[in-house]
């Protein structure tokens, strides 16, 4: 085999367009979609079922970290052990029309689950701005879209089968297994392998999406009625403007619909383009912004739900996303924006802004409480650490939690402190896991044996 032919092979798996190498093959380095996670493990595997999946885990003698669509940005999956995808096992599987409940496999990506679901009468309950995940990684870390009534994804969890660390196949609902499924629901893979997911959905809708530009102060002002008023509300502030880009969404029956509309993505680098040429004076900088955004018209779609909430991220970004109590939202909002602009004039994305309502999932960022989540970028290539150095002491001030797919500074005894039921999610993970095969560093550091 020569090393061209062998670098080909290569490239095509670190694509995903080739599920496994060869035995002969060295081995080919997994990165998340930032760049900003990277590790060299020994394998890479891609099953094409379950059966197959519970063979690899039963046989599999050193670390073994699930991945998925490379999203987060945290070090769950880092390991100099082996990775395992579940690409290959998606696909609904069945489904309940007097419950409107739907059980998938778990590595079907979220963009792959409406038409499905609509098909037989169903939609989700509510989706995030991004639907490349796969469904067991958007579980597994608490993904959430925004509304104040609307939960986090996992909370819509009525049941999952988990591969344990042994190789078998555990359905676990709240009847069957209830402690693990409490712990499953959100585990960040550190339990075993979800394969299965039932979720509970709703009737298939239309919603109206509404995109307009407003000053911040009159956001701030307005923002807990508009988040009560409207089924999804968010927020974004462009930095050194005074303006924010508001999305709502509403119920409603009329025909599909829709004015032009802009590509994020070129805002995005057009604020770049901003910061680059203009950078020296913040004064400046903001006002070809401001004029811009002010010459915005509203824009408005009408479509089924599933075609409407998400949107293509095409810049690459690093991400902070702390969640925090609703009634100190808009508080820490106002000293987010004055520390970016009194230190960090590098920054040019916005800062997002959403509501979501409390649940009752064991890690949840949002478990009993109703949240103002407000996340902070950075360019991929450029240096993020001193920005969300900046900004995470302001969040932790308030009482937030972090996302668990976003950079944040957390230790073990900082989660134990925000989840009550944290020890009871390390006995689980003990007792399932008693050799840490699903553990790479960073999990150890908060599950380990002193955890």
């Amino acid at each position: 085999m020569t090393a061209s032919r062998r670098s080909f092979l290569q490239g095509l798996a670190a694509a995903g367009l080739i599920p496994q190498l060869p035995a002969w093959a060295a081995p080919i380095p997994w990165r998340n979609w930032s760049g900003s996670q990277q590790c060299l493990p020994s394998a890479r595997h891609a099953p094409a079922d379950i059966a197959e999946l519970q063979t690899l885990i039963r046989d599999c003698s050193s670390t073994l970290r699930p991945v998925g669509a490379g999203h987060s940005f945290t070090s769950l999956v880092p390991t100099d052990g082996e990775i395992v995808s579940l690409a290959r096992i998606s696909g609904l599987i069945d489904q309940n029309p007097d419950t409107l409940e739907a059980t998938f496999y778990a590595g079907t990506q979220l963009s792959a689950i409406g038409a499905p679901l609509h098909e037989v009468g169903q939609a989700l309950i509510n989706m995030p701005d991004i639907d490349e995940q796969i469904l067991a990684g958007a579980m597994a870390t608490g993904t959430h879209g925004t509304g104040a009534t609307l939960k986090c994804l996992p909370a819509y969890v009525t049941g999952l089968e988990l591969i344990t660390a042994n190789g078998d196949a555990l359905w676990c609902d709240r009847e069957q297994n209830p402690g693990v499924f409490e712990a499953a629901r959100l585990s960040l893979g550190a339990l075993g392998v979800v394969s299965k997911l039932r979720l509970q959905n709703t009737r298939p809708y239309f919603s109206r999406k509404e995109s307009c530009v407003a000053t911040l102060e009159d956001v701030l002002a307005n923002a807990e009625r508009m988040a009560d008023q409207h089924r999804n509300f968010e927020f974004y502030y462009i930095p050194f403007t005074d303006r924010c880009i508001i999305h709502t969404h509403d119920l409603t029956e009329e025909e599909r619909f829709a004015t032009p509309v802009e590509d994020p993505n070129e805002g995005v680098m057009e604020l770049k383009a901003a910061r680059d040429w203009l950078g020296w004076s913040d004064t400046l900088r903001g006002l070809p912004i401001k004029m811009i955004l002010d010459s915005y018209e509203k824009e408005v779609s009408v479509e089924a739900s599933w075609l409407n909430y998400a949107s293509e991220r095409n810049v690459r970004f690093n991400e902070m996303e702390y969640h925090l109590p609703r009634e100190h939202g808009m508080a820490a909002l106002r000293e987010v924006r004055k520390m970016l602009e009194r230190k960090h004039d590098e920054v040019f994305f916005p800062l997002e802004v959403r509501f979501i309502a409390a649940d009752d999932v064991w890690l949840s960022p949002f478990y009993q409480r109703e949240s103002v989540s407000i996340a902070i970028h950075r360019y991929y290539s450029e240096d993020y650490q001193p920005f969300f150095d900046s900004i995470e002491p302001i969040f932790r001030r308030y009482g937030g939690r972090p996302h668990w797919g976003k950079i944040n500074s957390m230790t073990r005894a900082d989660f134990r402190q925000h989840y009550e039921h944290w020890d009871d999610f390390v006995a689980v993970r003990q007792a399932l896991d008693p050799d840490g095969k699903f553990l790479n560093p960073y999990l150890s550091s908060l599950f380990g044996e002193a955890g």
